[in-house]
């Protein structure tokens, strides 16, 4: 048992850092609706990754920026036009792939571990996305810790706000930047195709059981724990991919709480 938790370290920290960023802004995603932006930016965020492959730097690094470029780009675009923004949100999604692609083609070699970002693999996470897993996570907890109240009441009333004096502007792009981030640290456990289904699903659930924003992240995190592990254990006693494991643990997950909804 001990050698077997030890095979799984880096995954069960990951997954234990992951929970707390579903919680946070899987939450925000879901009172705000971003999660159609949120996709936008994730599978965007692909063309980070063949950027970073043909220039030859930190994937991290590269990805990081691209997902932040994308997130302002898509928070000026969805706040100037918003009748449009579906229109302009696929196309966005569409072209940070593209550009993804042609530079993973022209670069020299193939690299093994572009599968990983693309559908995720927790159990070869490395140790340096834990620590920018780590951080990210600090940046999430210190802005809910400081913004709270604002967050609601953008989400909710955003006149109010506006009248209060709320630059709903700046916040707007600051939320979709706090999505670029958890976009980015997500990937390599994960992966872009799925990683909006992780961030959807537990607060969705969340949200039926719960009252208040703040018991929603919290009973989120306890979920996305729950089906984190859950897939971790089944996957590694059938010996079939983890992620797509955990997106079905999930998805059961949610059938089930649908269908007991009208008996509440």
């Amino acid at each position: 048992m001990i050698d077997t938790i030890l095979l799984f370290q880096n995954s069960i920290i990951a997954i234990f850092l992951l929970s707390i960023a579903v919680a946070i802004v899987g939450s925000l995603m879901l009172i705000n609706r971003y999660q159609y932006i949120a996709a936008s930016i994730a599978h965007g965020s692909y063309g980070g990754i063949g950027l970073a492959l043909y220039f030859g730097f930190s994937i991290l690094f590269g990805t990081t920026l691209f997902a932040l470029f994308l997130a302002i780009l898509l928070a000026f675009i969805t706040y100037k036009n918003p009748q449009r923004k579906d229109v302009l949100i696929g196309t966005i999604w569409a072209v940070g792939m593209s550009i993804g692609i042609i530079f993973v083609d022209l670069t020299p070699g193939y690299n093994v571990d572009l599968m990983s970002f693309l559908f995720g693999d927790i159990l070869l996470v490395p140790k340096e996305d834990l620590f920018y897993m780590f951080f990210v996570d600090i940046a999430l907890i210190l802005s809910i810790f400081l913004f709270y109240n604002i967050f609601i009441v953008i989400a909710y009333d955003r006149d109010f706000a506006y009248l209060r004096g709320v630059n709903i502007k700046l916040f707007h792009i600051f939320l979709l930047s706090l999505i670029a981030l958890t976009v980015v640290m997500s990937i390599r456990s994960v992966g872009l195709i799925l990683v909006i289904a992780l961030f959807s699903i537990p607060p969705f659930i969340a949200e039926k059981f719960t009252n208040s924003l703040k018991n929603m992240m919290i009973l989120s995190g306890i979920l996305t724990m729950l089906f984190c592990y859950s897939g971790l254990y089944i996957s590694y006693i059938l010996n079939i991919s983890t992620t797509a494991v955990i997106i079905l643990i999930s998805a059961l997950a949610l059938g089930f709480s649908i269908s007991e909804l009208p008996n509440r």
